[in-house]
């Protein structure tokens, strides 16, 4: 084959590669709508969190439930809070004192008049600032390789390869979270009952089975901390 014609392949082959990436991107872009902040939230990330104070309110709020580590509770899906992203806790917050997201255990203390934006502020930069740290609840181990193939087709453009989430686009972080909460968190935003789920994520879990929520889980509730292997 003469070489400017093979040349020409090449370059036709690396533009076709191109404009489908362009697509993919366009196509992920769509699932990441942007949150509108207004209100609270704009109010609340507005405000500069203080680590040490946040650790204060933390241990007289907070820990009775997710405990003085932030590690959480496997046995009652207690999720762990413990370097989850500042901006994901800000937004949960706001979501359950407005309504959007439904979590009746956690509205009373969100709503407490003691509490103002700035405790908030503190309490998030402070979980952020902690590692991971207690046992990590995990699945039985049994379907990782189904779960692993689900999350990468369907969740990783959006919460990442390793499950880091996205700060700046409230995706939470999921890697190190408990397989109860992670099993529990999927099946309310498929059936509608967390509130303020993604209606992108919404309508990929409506179609699966729960087995396939239950591998999804179990892959994710395996993934090492980063840094571990």
């Amino acid at each position: 084959m003469p070489l400017v014609t093979s040349m020409k392949l090449v370059l036709r082959s690396a533009l076709c590669a191109a404009a489908m990436l362009a697509l993919h991107s366009t196509a992920v872009a769509q699932h990441r709508v942007a949150i509108p902040v207004s209100g609270e939230l704009q109010a609340v990330l507005a405000l500069p969190g203080d680590a040490t104070r946040g650790a204060e309110v933390f241990k007289e709020e907070c820990q009775g439930c997710h405990r003085s580590d932030a590690s959480g509770n496997a046995r009652k899906a207690i999720p762990r809070l413990s370097g989850q992203h500042a901006t994901v806790v800000l937004k949960q917050i706001v979501d359950i004192r407005s309504g959007s997201r439904i979590n009746l255990p956690m509205k009373a203390f969100v709503d407490d008049p003691a509490l103002s934006l700035q405790h908030f502020a503190d309490i998030a930069v402070y979980l952020q600032s902690l590692p991971p740290a207690g046992m990590q609840g995990q699945g039985p181990g049994t379907a990782v390789t189904s779960g692993q193939g689900l999350y990468e087709r369907d969740c990783a453009a959006c919460h990442g390869a390793q499950a880091e989430g996205r700060a700046d686009l409230f995706y939470p972080r999921l890697v190190t979270q408990h397989y109860s909460y992670l099993l529990r968190e999927i099946g309310l935003i498929r059936d509608g009952g967390r509130g303020n789920s993604n209606p992108a994520m919404v309508q990929l879990v409506k179609a699966y089975t729960p087995e396939q929520m239950q591998d999804v889980a179990d892959y994710l509730s395996r993934l090492p901390a980063p840094g571990q292997k």
